[in-house]
C-alpha cells in the first residue's frame, strides 16, 4: 500500500493559529482608532478578514502544486522582473506618509516590496541550486547571486524603507550560508556596508533619533524616546496574566499604529506573558518545522526554498518583537500572521503554502 502522503500539521496549525490571533488583536488593537476615523470599529478587522480568507485560499493551492513548477527559469526571472517594475513604478505614484510604497487601487492597497522577498528567495534557490562546488567563484556565483538583492536593496531603501531593505539582505545571507558560503564573504560584506549604512542612518534625521532613542528613550520621553517607552509601559503593564482583551490603555492614541508595528506590545498589554510567549512559542515551532523541512527535503532547490521562507517569517518576527521590548532601534517591519497588512499577509500565507508542499515531499 502507498505510504499516505500529507503536509506538515504543526505547521499548518501554528500558521492558523498565529493568524487567528492577529485578527484577534488587530480588532483590541484598532476599535477605537477605527471608530474615531471611519464610524465603524470593524473597519480595519473586515478588512484584514477579507486578506486571510484570500491568503488561505492562495496557501492551499500553493501547498497542492509541487514546488519543483517553480523552477523554469522562465517563470524565475518574470518574478524578479514583474517585482522590479512594480518598485520602480511605486516612485511615479504620490507619496502615502510621505514614502513612496504603495499602490492604491480602491479599496486595495499593495506593497511592492512585500513581493520582493519571495522573488529573491525563488531567484537564490534556482541559481544556487547546482552551486554548492563553485560558492567561492566569487564572479560566476557570489557576484551574480547578489545582484538582485543589490537592486531591490537599493530601490526599497530609497522609498525609503530600510527595515524591508535589511529584511531582504538578511534573508540572502540565510540562504547563501545554507548554500555554503564561506564565512569571510559575510565578513567583506558587512565592511562594505559599513559606509552607505552609516550615511543612510546618522545622515537622515529620523533615523538618527531612532538610534538616540534606542540608546536613551528617556533622554527625550516627550519626543523621540515616547513611542518606544510607550511600547515598554504597555509589556510591563501586562504582567503575567494582563489586563485582559479590550482593556489595553496604551492603545488609545499612546501606542504608534497599535494594530501594526506594535501590535506585539497590545498582545503583552492585554493577554499578559501567558499570551506573548505562547505567540514566541508559536514562531520557535514554526522555525523549528520549517528547518526540519530543510533538513529533510532532497534537493537543493527545495532547501534553499524552505530556508528562504523559513527566515523571512522568522526573521520579521524576531526584528519586530525586538523591537517593541526595545533591543533593537525601531524599524518598520510588522509581525507576521499577526500585524495589519493585507499584501504582508497575503504574500506570507502563499509562501507557507510553498513551504508546506515541500514538507509534503520532505519525506
Amino acid at each position: 500500500m502507498a505510504k499516505r502522503v500529507s503536509v506538515d500539521r504543526w505547521m499548518f496549525t501554528v500558521t492558523t493559529i498565529l493568524v487567528f490571533i492577529g485578527l484577534v488583536m488587530i480588532f483590541s488593537a484598532s476599535a477605537v482608532m477605527a471608530k474615531e476615523r471611519f464610524g465603524s470599529a470593524y473597519e480595519f478587522l473586515l478588512k484584514q478578514l477579507v486578506w486571510a480568507v484570500a491568503g488561505f485560499v492562495v496557501m492551499t493551492v500553493a501547498m497542492k502544486v509541487d514546488y519543483k513548477h517553480l523552477q523554469h527559469p522562465a517563470l524565475v526571472f518574470s518574478v524578479l522582473g514583474f517585482t522590479t517594475l512594480l518598485l520602480i513604478s511605486v516612485f511615479f505614484l504620490d507619496r502615502a506618509h510621505g514614502t513612496h510604497r504603495w499602490f492604491h487601487l480602491g479599496p486595495v492597497s499593495l506593497q511592492p516590496s512585500e513581493l520582493a522577498k519571495p522573488a529573491l528567495i525563488l531567484f537564490l534557490a534556482w541559481f544556487l541550486e547546482n552551486k554548492a562546488n563553485a560558492m567561492d567563484d566569487w564572479r560566476n556565483t557570489l557576484i551574480p547571486a547578489v545582484v538582485p538583492t543589490a537592486v531591490f536593496w537599493g530601490l526599497i531603501v530609497f522609498q525609503p524603507d530600510l527595515g524591508t531593505a535589511i529584511a531582504c539582505a538578511g534573508i540572502t545571507a540565510c540562504v547563501l550560508f545554507v548554500a555554503g558560503i564561506r564565512l569571510r564573504y559575510f565578513g567583506y560584506a558587512l565592511a562594505a556596508a559599513i559606509v552607505p549604512l552609516y550615511f543612510l542612518i546618522f545622515h537622515v534625521a529620523y533615523r538618527r533619533d531612532r538610534i538616540l532613542a534606542f540608546l536613551n528613550p528617556y533622554a527625550d520621553p516627550k519626543g523621540f524616546g515616547f513611542h518606544i517607552i510607550q511600547s515598554l509601559i504597555a509589556v510591563a503593564t501586562g504582567g503575567v496574566t494582563g489586563l485582559g482583551l479590550m482593556e489595553g490603555k496604551q492603545k488609545l492614541f499612546y501606542l504608534p499604529e497599535p494594530h501594526t508595528d506594535f501590535i506585539f506590545a497590545v498582545t503583552a498589554e492585554e493577554l499578559g506573558l501567558v499570551g506573548a510567549l505562547t505567540v514566541v512559542i508559536l514562531f520557535a515551532i514554526f522555525l523549528w518545522r520549517g528547518t526540519r523541512a530543510a533538513l529533510r527535503t532532497q534537493d537543493n532547490f527545495g532547501r534553499f526554498l524552505a530556508v528562504g521562507i523559513t527566515s523571512m517569517i522568522v526573521l520579521q518576527a524576531f526584528i519586530n518583537i525586538s523591537v517593541v521590548l526595545g533591543l533593537m532601534p525601531t524599524k518598520g517591519i510588522p509581525l507576521p500572521f499577526v500585524s495589519y497588512g493585507g499584501s504582508s499577509l497575503f504574500v506570507t500565507l502563499m509562501c507557507v503554502g510553498v513551504l508546506l508542499n515541500i514538507t509534503k515531499q520532505a519525506e
